[in-house]
């Protein structure tokens, strides 16, 4: 039997992934080797980005520093990202800032885990929708969103500016209701807000009754609604599949996200929508040695939506594979819920909550979303050394 070192790479640093490192901080075997991989030195909570455009949070308030878990994990982290899999040579190829240097160019591992989060491919994008990876605000990745929009709020003050959101699904909603509530503060000049619902129903995922609700929030915003989809995006106005245009200054695209690019070719065993596709231990279908949690992978035996409440119930999971796949012992099979609380925040610190048919809204739900979003933050963020 091999008693070497083994490599476990951390491929990204999500939700599932971050509880793997507070596991790893915890007990850490002698003979692991771990390195994670990801561009950023913190990761960005998205249940919170809502709460930070709308102004209830700073930026760093939705941000769990990384540097001082991967520490207490033990681990390496190599400031990258993924452009390249090989997965029968077990093989990454790293991408790295044009002006950073001394970064490994390939990273080899016996265990791999993956958790890169929701991710939109620009190619993919500017076919289907012309323009728009180079003129819209992308929600993703989170961080350069984040990035990016003070600068929208500093215009708004400056004077009325026209926002279009692009995709009206939880996402989608989350983010009008809470532009709507920042820009439309006191002292700020008259702004103009429309929802592009892409052809289907406002929050189409959800029960006719939250349906209505969410409707309901929008109309009290001002908000105009239009059942249409945006083609083509260009400096200061959107094109419409009706053939219509529509003026805007700030179209946000929070479109549903895409698998990403570098699976293809991996040699992994992929769903049809391209995402790595996974068992019940949140295992490679095709290669044992793989795993995987978050919006980068599709359960082969229980597909579910890719929400970040179901990559972070995946971490527990997959973090006791991990282990058992290293210790070479039997896995554990990870059960996603039914039925997820949900708790759409409405920006003017009111949220809408659903659990499977019953629902209600008000003023405590987004206090009890607040809390869950607070308790998350505050388990994996630990002080500085």
């Amino acid at each position: 039997m091999d008693h070497g070192i083994k490599k476990l790479l951390l491929l990204g640093a999500g939700h599932a992934h971050v509880h793997v490192l507070s596991r790893l901080a915890q007990h850490h075997p002698a003979d692991l080797d771990v390195t994670v991989l990801t561009p950023y030195d913190f990761q960005t909570y998205s249940g919170m980005t809502p709460g930070f455009v709308a102004g209830h949070y700073t930026e760093t308030d939705c941000q769990i520093p990384l540097a001082p878990l991967i520490r207490a994990a033990g681990a390496r982290w190599v400031a990258g990202r993924c452009i390249g899999l090989d997965a029968q040579a077990r093989k990454v190829r790293v991408g790295t800032h044009p002006n950073q240097t001394g970064t490994p160019s390939v990273l080899t591992y016996d265990l791999l885990s993956v958790d890169t989060g929701a991710v939109i491919d620009r190619e993919r994008l500017e076919e289907e929708m012309p323009g728009a990876a180079q003129h819209a605000l992308m929600v993703r990745p989170i961080e350069a969103f984040a990035r990016l929009w003070p600068d929208v709020v500093a215009l708004a003050r400056r004077q009325s500016v026209s926002v279009a959101v692009i995709g009206a699904g939880a996402a989608g909603i989350e983010l009008l209701l809470a532009i709507c509530h920042r820009l439309q503060a006191k002292g700020m000049p008259v702004s103009r807000f429309t929802l592009l619902t892409g052809g289907g129903a406002v929050g189409a995922n959800y029960p006719p009754g939250v349906q209505r609700r969410i409707l309901r929030q929008l109309r009290k915003r001002g908000v105009t609604v239009l059942n249409d989809a945006c083609v083509g995006v260009e400096p200061g106005r959107l094109h419409l599949g009706s053939g219509a245009t529509l003026a805007c200054d700030v179209p946000v695209l929070a479109i549903g996200t895409h698998a990403p690019p570098w699976l293809r070719g991996s040699g992994l065993e992929l769903s049809g929508s391209g995402h790595l596709l996974v068992n019940a231990f949140q295992q490679s279908t095709s290669h044992p040695e793989v795993f995987a949690a978050g919006d980068v992978c599709t359960r082969a035996d229980r597909p579910h939506p890719k929400s970040g409440v179901y990559a972070v119930r995946a971490g527990p999971a997959l973090a006791t594979n991990l282990f058992a796949a290293h210790e070479g012992q039997a896995l554990t099979p990870h059960h996603p819920p039914e039925r997820t609380l949900n708790l759409l925040s409405c920006g003017t610190g009111h949220a809408i909550a659903s659990w499977g048919p019953l629902h209600a809204e008000g003023g405590w739900a987004w206090r009890w979303k607040d809390r869950i979003d607070r308790a998350f933050m505050a388990r994996y963020t630990l002080a500085p050394a």
